[in-house]
């Protein structure tokens, strides 16, 4: 067996968790009003990935499925740049794993998992502002209030990751040990 490759449960709960993310996404369609609630999914889908699945680009592989989905099923607007929103956190978390130290609590590491992606997803509207033409200081005000909103929802989403992840090892539904 490969340790550096993708075992057959990892794609299947990678594919999984891509699915239950875009079609809770679907079915809810959740017009809270509120920016930014839509990371509080996606945060948590890839952070359950990042933990069960345990290997680099786990969570672009998630994010690029989920993207790629949205896009086909026609789940939310944007159209092609559907997959931008769902792929740019995703590649910004894995590459945050890069750099960030695995002796931390898994707790600290998915909340700053989470605030990365927020940021990542964040600047896609800023500069999406910016191509339609809004002047730079409604441009910087709607960036705020995405990282304000959006970090809310992502760190609510993150903090609720370990205690599934334990969950789920208690069940014997992750063959690997905690992160």
């Amino acid at each position: 067996m490969n340790n550096n490759g993708f075992t057959l449960q990892d794609a299947l709960f990678i594919g999984f968790g891509a699915t239950l993310l875009v079609a809770l996404k679907g079915v809810l369609r959740l017009k809270l009003g509120l920016t930014g609630h839509s990371m509080f999914l996606m945060s948590f889908f890839y952070l359950i990935c990042y933990g069960a699945v345990q290997k680099r680009g786990a969570i672009s592989i998630c994010g690029l499925l989920a993207g790629m989905m949205a896009m086909m099923l026609s789940v939310g607007k944007g159209g092609p740049f559907i997959l931008v929103k769902f792929a740019l956190p995703a590649f910004a978390m894995d590459l945050c794993l890069l750099v960030l130290p695995t002796v931390m609590a898994l707790k600290w590491r998915c909340i700053i998992l989470a605030i990365v992606a927020t940021f990542a997803w964040a600047s896609k509207g800023f500069i999406e502002d910016l191509i339609v033409g809004f002047s730079i200081q409604i441009a910087l005000l709607h960036l705020g209030k995405s990282l304000l909103f959006g970090s809310f929802f992502a760190i609510l989403g993150a903090v609720l990751v370990p205690p599934v992840l334990n969950r789920l090892r208690s069940h014997d539904l992750l063959d690997r040990e905690e992160l």
